[in-house]
């Protein structure tokens, strides 16, 4: 696959289309990251097409798509699936995402935007491969594209801290660049709204942080008491995590949020 590296404006949505609002689909609109999509969509003037199971669109099935995507210019793909098994990722976002884009094209899509995540050829987690998949069906589908590779958001140290069986928190030595959920969200609109580029400047957050010491500050903010136990994972893949492989590789749009300022933001809770 040959991506366009191409890019208007340093933050990849100078470019902005002026005029009324259009129709924009947004796969996965229920989820983390689709949630404040939809918001900036609004806020932007737009209209969002929230494509989910709870509005009756199965992306896996392709039931309700061509419906729901009747007069939509854009689509953002923030699909998600919580599985870490490759086998299984790559089939969600391979059956997942072919039926988004056949649906595109029926639907006269004049622009593909996809969220992807920073270091997914360079570390080999079974998740990335269903990601790694998703990029190369965009890249040579139909349809004008941009994928968008964001680093981690804030919110990974709770995902990690919370499918840690207890009394025991397991934790990944990883370095990690996390970004506002949020200003992810505002970065794929503006790209969006602009002229499709291939592969967007990598998006990142302000500061390098150590994934086993997010998840201790998160304890320390949660009041709760549990052993902390930070793992190297094997071979070449825990290599890659604990050096520069989930880190942007040049320059790109940076985030302002950083995690202390997301966590003191968070509400407090019980042990």
């Amino acid at each position: 696959m040959t991506y366009n590296r191409e890019h208007h404006g340093n933050d990849g949505g100078t470019n902005a289309k002026e005029g009324p609002g259009m129709r924009v689909a947004v796969a996965g609109g229920t989820g983390l990251v689709g949630r404040y999509v939809v918001d900036e969509l609004a806020a932007a003037g737009q209209e969002a097409v929230v494509l989910s199971r709870a509005r009756g669109v199965d992306l896996v099935t392709g039931t309700g798509l061509d419906a729901a995507m009747a007069g939509v210019s854009a689509v953002i793909d923030v699909s998600n699936t919580t599985t870490i098994s490759g086998r299984k990722a790559v089939a969600f976002f391979d059956r997942a995402g072919r039926n988004l884009l056949d649906a595109g094209v029926r639907a006269g899509v004049a622009h593909h935007v996809a969220l992807s995540i920073v270091g997914i050829d360079r570390v080999g987690l079974g998740y990335y491969l269903g990601k790694l998949r998703q990029e190369e069906l965009v890249g040579n589908g139909r349809t004008p594209w941009t994928v968008l590779r964001a680093t981690q958001f804030h919110e990974f140290a709770g995902q990690t801290l919370d499918r840690a069986p207890k009394p025991l928190a397991l934790v990944p030595r990883m370095r990690t660049q996390p970004v506002a959920v949020a200003e992810v969200a505002r970065h794929l609109v503006r790209l969006t709204l602009a002229e499709p580029q291939g592969m967007a400047p990598e998006l990142a957050g302000p500061r390098v942080e150590q994934l086993v010491d997010m998840v201790r500050s998160l304890l320390r903010s949660r009041n709760q008491s549990r052993l902390l136990l930070p793992v190297k994972m094997p071979g070449a893949t825990g290599a890659a995590m604990t050096a520069d492989g989930l880190l942007p590789l040049g320059p790109g749009p940076r985030g302002s949020q950083t995690f202390d300022a997301w966590l003191a933001g968070q509400p407090v809770q019980g042990g």
